[in-house]
């Protein structure tokens, strides 16, 4: 069998920002277009029409999508045990080749284990580190779980950041004040015992109150960015076919996108919204460089994966990228959606809204009722006043909203068990096609 070489395309690493973003475009066609003639695959002697290899590749990812746990349970629990098997694997081999960092990690942590549980005078400033360290890690670690790509992904915003912010904008107007005794607060918020004056709280004064919980939970999202930009750059430097499926639509994309160019159609090219949409934003990226990055992280941009795909396919620098999605997820976004919330939730507008549901015709009464339960016991919760009289029942709005959470994240977890036990029959096709080559 005929073996092609590694395609190895130019990397502008230390080139000027002003030089990639104009080289870009020219080096990146080239390069596809040695990468389109190098994907024809000789059998036999003879070269595979590509259009059956894409036919192939069509039935095969049909296949992988049937297999779910409510279709196939026992086969998709048996293909997610045996890839769980090879990513430890994999990891222990990784781990195993790089000693030197283990042990230098082993080390530090003994010595951090040690200091934790040793007697003195440290303890109260250990104590101060860890409140802090498991703050930011948890909300770094559901920023991360919001982005990263595993399954469905977590909508931890929804579910955590947001009711969080409510929350604190509820418990500010209702106190007065933004000085929540420490603890209970953040895990439970109650009012001091010297509430300020009515009229006291700002929009600025609850931005600063949840303004950690907030970049921290933005600088996990930028993080969760990250997978598909080094996917994207290994495959192109490596000149290898490309193992994931979003980034082999992208490569079409483009072949499709130059074609069309050729023909004088442009964006017309593509039917749909989406793929005009896909398209727009990897122009974006393309051309502008680290602005435009800027540009598509500083609003919910539902396509962020491409422009993650695009810079690693395209070789932009890895601060450039991470720099532009830092800022504007942690920054510019997260101002944007805590000042959304913060309005939402406010005295006077929380007020309108339960009124407007109160004069819906018929069943407005028995709406509302349930809404200002609600809102009085939190009242009383914040007032130390939970306690009080006669026990209360959950209110229903509560109750659901506690069960959204368990689903939502139930059916997180089921996404992961079929996407990891989709990627083993991957591997199985992808071993079986390697076999029917060979042959």
């Amino acid at each position: 069998m005929y073996h092609h070489a590694p395609l190895l395309c130019p990397t502008f690493e230390h080139a000027p920002q002003e030089l990639l973003i104009n080289e870009m475009a020219e080096n990146g066609k080239n390069c596809d277009q040695r990468r389109v003639a190098m994907n024809k695959e000789q059998h036999n002697g003879n070269f595979t029409d590509p259009s059956s290899v894409n036919e192939k590749k069509r039935r095969d990812r049909e296949e992988r999508q049937n297999i779910v746990l409510w279709r196939q349970p026992l086969i998709t629990l048996q293909y997610f045990s045996l890839e769980t098997l090879v990513i430890l694997k994999e990891w222990t081999s990784k781990l195993w080749h790089r000693q030197s960092i283990v042990v230098s990690f082993l080390l530090l942590l003994a010595v951090l284990v040690a200091t934790y549980y040793v007697e003195g005078a440290h303890q109260q400033y250990v104590q101060r580190i860890e409140k802090q360290f498991l703050l930011y890690a948890y909300w770094i670690g559901l920023g991360i779980l919001s982005s990263v790509g595993l399954g469905t992904g977590l909508h931890t915003f929804l579910l955590y950041l947001g009711p969080h912010i409510a929350s604190v904008t509820l418990a500010a107007y209702e106190c007065n004040s933004v000085n929540f005794p420490e603890p209970p607060y953040p895990d439970q918020i109650i009012c001091p015992d010297e509430e300020g004056t009515e009229g006291t709280i700002s929009l600025w004064s609850i931005i600063s109150k949840v303004r950690i919980e907030a970049c921290m939970w933005g600088i996990g999202t930028a993080i969760g960015e990250l997978p598909p930009y080094f996917m994207a750059r290994a495959a192109r430097l490596s000149g290898a076919e490309p193992d994931d499926e979003e980034y082999q639509e992208f490569e079409e994309m483009l072949e499709h996108a130059e074609s069309a160019q050729g023909s004088n159609l442009g964006p017309r090219a593509f039917e749909d919204f989406p793929s005009r949409a896909k398209l727009a934003v990897q122009r974006l990226v393309q051309k502008v460089g680290f602005f435009g990055i800027l540009a598509c992280a500083s609003i919910p941009n539902p396509l962020f994966d491409l422009a993650g795909i695009t810079c690693g396919h395209f070789l932009v620098p890895f601060w450039t990228f991470f720099g532009a999605t830092l800022i504007g997820k942690a920054i510019i976004k997260m101002h944007i959606q805590k000042i959304f919330v913060i309005i939402t939730f406010s005295k006077h507008i929380v007020e309108q809204m339960v009124a407007f549901i109160g004069a819906v015709p018929g069943i407005g009464p028995s709406l509302q009722k349930p809404f200002q339960e609600y809102l009085e016991a939190q009242r009383q919760k914040l007032h130390h006043r939970s306690e009080a009289g006669a026990p209360q029942g959950e209110n229903w709005l509560s109750w659901m909203f506690e069960k959204l959470v368990v689903v939502m994240v139930c059916y997180f977890v089921l996404s992961i068990i079929n996407s990891m036990a989709q990627s083993y029959a991957k591997r199985i096709q992808q071993r079986l096609n390697s076999e029917e080559k060979t042959k």
